[in-house]
């Protein structure tokens, strides 16, 4: 007698299979796509997330235009992101304990609120970079709580058998939104003014909102937490501790995020200062289109060129390949070649990104995924505004070599990334 839940499965293989020109395939990005609430969450999330990269390009360029300060334009990076760093363990544990929906919507309403109230100084004549870092501190606020649940819910919108293509179309998602948001971003940027680009992400937040209430998914993850404060607080942190493997794809996304990842907060420097493309242009917003959709790509060919290879397997040669790619970059002083050089950048980056998430995500019981996942959000959004804010003061002078230290360390972690050991690990008892 087959489970609802099987039976959902059945009748989904038996349509790909009558219905379908390709044969449907397990784990791929076509078979997560074939599961409703996936969708739906899918496309919300994505339509708020191409709002949050138009703002994100227009930011870095407003701060630079506001001051022509490296370490504001720093310190503006830090603000956005840096919440995530101290403020994900706390979201993780509240994704395990509380109504995930209601926690999301609330953390995505007060987001779009905030971003009207940023558009509204935007506005004004005479705009106080001291008001602009509070009020973007507050939306990373809001975006660091609510982190950790979007990526809990994930695995309960598909079957673990479809969780590597919705992880490599997660990562496609938000990497495609940083190909549409930065060259509607640039383009809204040059022509009308930081203002109306933070009004138009405000209202993308309605997208997100109304794709978590629609779709069906498991609001409560049940999980008995019996420790209390502190000890609580560092649940997630005593779960990676117990398990070799866990620990060695959060040492490894850390270290990555804080010495290689720099680029990504001081893209108005570069442009300046390597490239000689002006921060407040349309260009300025292409070049990041590229990065996005190189990105994209590089996500995209997880779920499928690579679907199914041993994404373990993919790790060495991916650090190796984005060490060279991002020294070519450093390098680059023609503004032409750059566009090209950037989109590569991007789809090794991601390639190794998602290869790690999918690691991590597999490892995972449902139980604990919220707050071993706000770990990961740290590690992946909240240690580059770090490593951005100790490169800033550096970035205007010494920008080449800022990029080259990241090199050198892509280049460790590629020596580090040992697939054999990684096996060992992954095949011992979960934590």
């Amino acid at each position: 007698m087959l489970r609802p839940r099987e039976e959902s499965e059945l009748e989904q293989v038996e349509d790909a299979l009558i219905d379908g020109d390709v044969p449907y395939q397990r784990g791929t990005a076509q078979a997560a796509l074939r599961h409703r609430d996936f969708r739906i969450v899918y496309f919300g999330v994505f339509a708020s997330n191409i709002g949050t990269w138009m703002q994100n390009v227009a930011l870095g360029a407003y701060a630079f235009e506001l001051t022509h300060n490296g370490a504001y334009v720093s310190l503006v990076f830090f603000a956005q992101l840096g919440p995530l760093l101290f403020l994900s363990l706390w979201g993780g544990v509240l994704a395990d304990i509380v109504d995930r929906r209601r926690f999301l919507v609330s953390a995505q309403i007060a987001q779009g609120l905030l971003s009207f109230l940023l558009a509204a100084v935007a506005f004004s004549g005479n705009p106080s970079t001291t008001v602009i870092v509070v009020i973007v501190f507050a939306i990373g606020i809001a975006n660091a709580l609510g982190a950790p649940g979007l990526s809990a819910i994930l695995p309960t919108l598909v079957p673990r058998e479809d969780l590597s293509g919705a992880v490599a179309l997660t990562s496609a998602q938000m990497n495609l939104s940083r190909v549409i948001g930065p060259a509607i971003g640039g383009a809204l940027y040059a022509r009308f003014g930081a203002g109306w680009v933070f009004s138009v992400n405000a209202v993308t937040y309605v997208f997100a909102v109304i794709g978590l209430l629609w779709a069906r998914y498991e609001r409560y993850a049940n999980a008995k937490i019996e420790e209390r404060g502190l000890s609580r607080l560092l649940s997630g942190v005593r779960i990676v501790r117990r398990d070799p493997l866990l620990t060695h794809v959060i040492l490894t996304l850390f270290s990555f995020s804080f010495f290689s990842l720099a680029f990504v907060g001081i893209m108005p420097q570069i442009c300046a200062h390597n490239l000689g493309i002006d921060p407040k242009s349309r260009e300025y917003g292409l070049l990041y289109a590229c990065f996005g959709l190189g990105a994209a790509l590089g996500a995209i060919t997880v779920g499928t060129v690579f679907a199914s290879r041993d994404k373990a397997r993919l790790l060495r040669p991916g650090f190796f390949a984005f060490a060279v790619v991002l020294c070519v970059f450093a390098l680059t002083r023609n503004d032409t070649a750059a566009f090209p050089i950037i989109a590569l950048l991007g789809y090794v980056y991601f390639v190794v990104i998602t290869c790690l998430s999918t690691v991590l995500q597999q490892r995972l019981d449902d139980h604990q995924r919220g707050r071993v996942l706000a770990l990961w959000i740290m590690g992946f959004g909240g240690t580059v505004p770090v490593g951005v804010l100790v490169a800033g003061p550096f970035s205007n002078a010494h920008v080449t070599a800022v990029l080259l230290v990241g090199v050198v360390w892509a280049c460790v972690l590629a020596v580090w990334s040992n697939p054999s050991w990684i096996h060992r690990k992954a095949a011992m008892p979960r934590a």
